[in-house]
């Protein structure tokens, strides 16, 4: 007889009986030892495999007994993720790690990236035909999902499957970065991390300036007479005229997501703006966008674009076009976060060895400090298609992909060995990070007190472990005289050089402290944004006069901003 139990209620009424007599029998029984073992003393297989799905079901890091084939949304990177030749997005050393572990793999519905990603997701998600696992990059998104059916609770799997070093990573942001995926208090979706990338550097290339006997630069106005004298000095070699000013997209500014490259924010916080950003000022929360100040920031952007300091053609300029001037040795200059020596300088050096690109923190007051608006703490969301039968698995990839790894595991080493590479983590199955959000600073102390101070390597873990070994190869390249990976140089120059200028004590964090989207946001945003953007170009490009301004700010208010303003300072009351 099985575990359980049952009831036998008699209920017997006589007629003229007042009397009711209930009788109760109970039978429980459970299984003894002697169910669960066969005759020879062996575990009944039956109980075994049960066991054994319960396990990987309700914990982090158990393996299937068989096989989980889930479809997957991918979303790619450029170039195949520089992923090595052989490698797919459903066979890699992520994959291959995961298939070890979990017993999992992927079987992906669609490998797109960026907008055309985003674009196949909708059409997927008005069809109804979603893949098991995707992303989506707003937390809107996720409630439209949740609020039609269409993803799965994520609550208990998230309770059972993500071990408690994932969970602490999490904690590490607070409890804002959950909240922005829970629904009445349920969990619909795993939120990304955004480390702390700290304020942009300016990227310089300093053979350009040791040429033209220039000394670094430490103001904004140090980098715009340094532009001025490579456009007119050609230390390139390219041709009179033809070296680009600094380089940026036509955004200008980054949003409060990545840390991002090609940008102008560090101009703005010269003048103390932070477009795009809702900070404290005055005890009041405000939109960035629509301070006086950036109208000064506009200013000073409209004089570079007249004198050519600012790259005349960065209203047509993409990505990929910007990296092409970059590696052509077409510009000595752009600002980026700390990671720009991954991509696109790594390229460019490999192209060019002696192109020498080095990083500045530049000063945006008076005092010498360094201001920056902080970002988004969460990017992409991943969600599980309701319905699909192991939504834990989500969880258990992140729980192994992101759990502590010790350096040195034999286990681990086609993993060191991509991020040796620079292999993109958009070769992850899922195309996230999960770190703690001061990652980026505690690699940085870790792998200087090996490098420098004689600690022992064995106390690191295996993306420090793996940053090691390639700083460690390049330090004893530039020592022997002998040709320099560029590998070797990237790591070095972004987890040492650059995360060491963002560690100065000067930096100053101006809190960021809205990132959601308001009733009336999410009607009238669209429209604003579309707003901003046009005044904004119009008036460095000097289409329009700098007073357009001041017409811009009273139109945003007029047209939703007003309210919005509102609605954002009662939602964090």
């Amino acid at each position: 007889m099985s575990c359980g139990s049952f009831f036998v209620i008699i209920i017997v009424m006589w007629k003229k009986a007042v009397s009711v007599f209930l009788i109760v029998i109970m039978t429980v029984c459970c299984l003894t030892q002697a169910d669960i073992l066969n005759r020879d003393g062996s575990e009944d297989a039956r109980y075994a495999s049960k066991r054994e799905w319960y396990a990987a079901e309700n914990t982090p890091f158990s393996p299937y007994p068989k096989t989980i084939t889930y479809t997957l949304g991918k979303l790619s990177g450029a170039e195949n993720s520089y992923m090595p030749d052989g490698d797919t997005y459903e066979n890699n050393a992520y994959t291959r790690y995961l298939k070890k572990k979990l017993n999992v793999q992927n079987k992906d519905a669609f490998e797109l990236s960026d907008n055309s990603y985003n674009e196949r997701v909708s059409i997927s998600i008005a069809s109804g035909h979603l893949p098991d696992i995707f992303l989506v990059d707003s937390e809107e998104e996720v409630r439209k999902l949740a609020a039609s059916g269409q993803i799965a609770d994520l609550t208990d799997v998230y309770d059972n499957c993500a071990s408690v070093h994932i969970q602490n990573i999490y904690s590490s942001y607070g409890s804002t970065i959950l909240d922005r995926a829970r629904i009445k208090g349920r969990l619909y979706a795993l939120p990304e991390t955004n480390i702390d990338n700290g304020p942009s550097l300016l990227w310089l290339r300093y053979d350009w300036l040791k040429k033209l006997n220039l000394p670094t630069p430490k103001t904004v106005d140090d980098v715009r007479t340094i532009i001025q004298a490579f456009m007119k000095n050609d230390p390139g070699g390219i041709g009179a005229g033809k070296t680009t000013g600094l380089l940026t997209l036509p955004e200008l500014y980054g949003d409060s997501g990545y840390s991002q490259e090609y940008q102008t924010d560090i101009i703005f916080a010269k003048y103390n703006a932070y477009p795009g950003h809702w900070i404290q000022k005055n005890g009041k929360l405000v939109y960035g966008s629509v301070q006086p100040e950036v109208k000064k920031a506009l200013a000073y952007l409209r004089d570079m674009y007249k004198d050519g300091t600012l790259d005349r053609n960065f209203l047509f300029r993409e990505s990929e076009n910007l990296i092409d001037l970059i590696v052509n040795g077409q510009c000595g200059a752009f600002f980026g976060p700390w990671w720009s020596p991954n991509n696109p300088l790594m390229e460019a050096v490999k192209k060019n060895p002696d192109a020498d690109w080095r990083p500045y923190l530049i000063e945006t007051g008076s005092d010498g400090s360094t201001s920056f608006a902080s970002q988004n703490p969460n990017g992409k969301f991943v969600v599980v298609r309701k319905g699909f039968k192991h939504p834990e698995i989500v969880m258990k990839i992140v729980s192994v992909l992101f759990d502590y790894m010790p350096y040195g595991d034999d286990s681990t080493q086609e993993l060191e060995n991509y991020y040796i590479s620079n292999v993109d983590p958009t070769a992850r199955p899922l195309s996230i990070n999960v770190d703690f959000k001061n990652a980026l600073s505690s690699c940085y102390e870790h792998l200087n007190a090996v490098l420098t101070m004689g600690e022992d390597e064995s106390g690191l873990d295996l993306l420090e472990g793996a940053y090691y070994k390639a700083c460690r190869s390049y330090l004893d390249e530039v020592d022997s005289g002998g040709k320099i990976s560029t590998e070797n140089w990237a790591a070095y120059t972004s987890r040492i050089v650059a995360s060491h200028k963002i560690s100065d004590k000067r930096i100053k964090e101006v809190p960021s402290v809205y990132f959601s989207d308001t009733d009336t946001m999410k009607t009238s945003w669209w429209k604003l944004t579309d707003l901003e953007k046009k005044t904004f170009i119009s008036i460095v490009t000097g289409d329009e006069p700098l007073s357009a301004f001041d017409d811009f700010v009273k139109t945003w208010y007029q047209d939703g901003g007003g309210k919005i303003t509102l609605e954002v300072r009662q939602t964090n009351e």
